[in-house]
């Protein structure tokens, strides 16, 4: 009988990454990759000499992260295209100005802060409409009527 081994393959490479028996562990440097889609395939076999095999699809992106505002994938446009274009990296130095991608507040945003404004009017409205139990109490009720001070005769 043969040890268990494993032996992990990087995209479409006929040259495994890694031939150990296991377990192993495996350091995989996605700086040496390009940006974009890539697999990477295990094949464990057990002592018996049965096979599993596993693919994991994953995606590297070293370079800046790129931000397009005006143009959504699968649109239809017409005309001249004003497009937004931003990239941000880990090592880029903070820049307050950059913190924040440049785009239009969504629909939902606009109907939200409606709905708390016309909250916010309904509910002062309604402290203006005292309960009738209350009308006449000192805190709701008209104010005293000033007593004249009294006079003494001479």
């Amino acid at each position: 009988m043969s040890k268990s081994h494993v032996r992990v393959y990087l995209d479409d490479d006929l040259q495994p990454v890694v031939d150990h028996e296991l377990p192993t562990a495996l350091t995989l440097d996605t700086r040496k990759l390009a940006d974009g889609p890539h697999r990477l395939i295990i094949r464990a076999e057990d002592h018996s000499g049965a096979e599993g095999v596993e693919e994991i699809p994953f995606h590297v992106q070293n370079g800046p992260g790129i931000i397009v505002s005006g143009l959504r994938p699968g649109s239809t446009r017409r005309g001249e295209l004003h497009l937004t274009v931003d990239a941000f990296s880990t090592d880029d130095p903070f820049d307050p100005r950059r913190a924040e991608a440049r785009s239009s507040i969504p629909v939902w945003v606009w109907v939200m802060c409606l709905f708390v404004v016309a909250w916010a009017v309904f509910y002062a409205g309604r402290m203006w409409d005292v309960p009738a139990q209350y009308r006449d109490t000192p805190t709701y009720g008209p104010p005293p009527a000033q007593a004249a001070p009294a006079t003494t005769p001479r």
